[in-house]
């Protein structure tokens, strides 16, 4: 089977502050997002940036086939939200923006206001797969693209930036912390005997802190001398895939003609153990009119999130693993 995540960049239907201008506009990004998930042909894809979950069913109408589909209830102050989508049913175990009982709410802004829970909800589901029961959450981590007073994306100083920068980190971190403590839930303590994964938009890259919070005990990552070597804290571990993914192909995004692997699928030791293969793109590997390697189109991105309003397809490329 095949798993992954997408973020599907402002998933919303024409008309909105956030969505196309026009009709003409969604249905050319309809048509791009649809034809990629049809090259990827996933089982399960955790997705990110859906705006409205009637923008979502226009999507999987024109994928066609047989889907089902969950969304978080706590959307963004934008209106995007994470979900799932599977061709096998869904159970939603969790829906939560909480941070955990310890974990203090942390400051947002120069004003002092704090958050007390991520921004966009968490979403856990279940699903049966052939090879038995599969849990998964998905999530999009605070954004590092930094946001002021007055919706201005350029700050007026550096002291401004350096502390919005600082806020961001705190509240991306205390969302880390978050999803590590749902994952100890899914995980249940038995992660060699539970296939468990966690896919989303980290908005950071492998060896960020963030990121590094939610494997859990350190040590037995992919393509170190410890992977094969158990010990006591595989129960608890989550791998991450990138190693997987061929070296010239780790990225998921172009930032200011940086590549990133922002995108990240975490999988528990009784699945990370079965992965055969990783990687970006749709998957389908060489072009079969050419022979060639298939090309990972990226746009590059910069300060403005609205540039791309009207343009179709995403700024993102899926993430993938392959389960044997």
């Amino acid at each position: 089977m095949l798993l992954g995540t997408w973020n599907l960049e402002n998933l919303y239907r024409p008309g909105g502050p956030s969505g196309p201008k026009d009709k003409a506009a969604y249905e050319a990004k309809l048509a791009a997002l649809a034809a990629v998930v049809t090259a990827l042909d996933p089982d399960v894809l955790g997705v990110q940036e859906v705006g409205e979950p009637e923008a979502l069913a226009d999507l999987l109408e024109t994928v066609g086939g047989t889907w089902h589909a969950a969304l978080s209830a706590h959307p963004d102050g934008r209106g995007i939200r994470v979900g799932v989508i599977s061709r096998t049913p869904l159970e939603v175990l969790a829906d939560t923006r909480a941070y955990p009982a310890r974990l203090r709410p942390v400051q947002a802004d120069d004003s002092g206001a704090t958050s007390d829970g991520s921004g966009r909800g968490f979403l856990a589901v279940e699903t049966v797969t052939p090879a038995g029961p599969l849990r998964v959450a998905v999530a999009h981590l605070k954004s590092k693209l930094l946001s002021y007073p007055g919706d201005r994306f350029f700050p007026r100083d550096e002291g401004e930036r350096a502390r919005y920068g600082a806020y961001a980190l705190y509240r991306r971190a205390a969302e880390a912390t978050a999803l590590r403590a749902l994952a100890d839930d899914l995980l249940a303590g038995d992660g060699r005997e539970r296939d468990v994964a966690v896919l989303g938009d980290l908005n950071d890259e492998v060896q960020a802190a963030t990121t590094q919070i939610l494997l859990g005990p350190p040590g037995s990552e992919l393509g170190t001398r410890g992977f094969e070597t158990p010990d006591q804290g595989d129960a608890a571990r989550l791998w991450d895939a990138a190693p997987l993914i061929p070296a010239e192909r780790r990225y998921s995004r172009i930032n200011s003609g940086r590549r990133e692997l922002i995108d990240h699928v975490l999988t528990s030791h009784r699945l990370v153990h079965r992965l055969t293969s990783a990687g970006t793109g749709t998957g389908t590997g060489t072009d079969a009119g050419t022979g060639s390697r298939e090309e990972l189109r990226l746009p590059s991105v910069g300060l403005d999130p609205a540039a791309r309003r009207n343009e179709p397809g995403s700024d993102h490329a899926p993430v993938w693993v392959r389960i044997g």
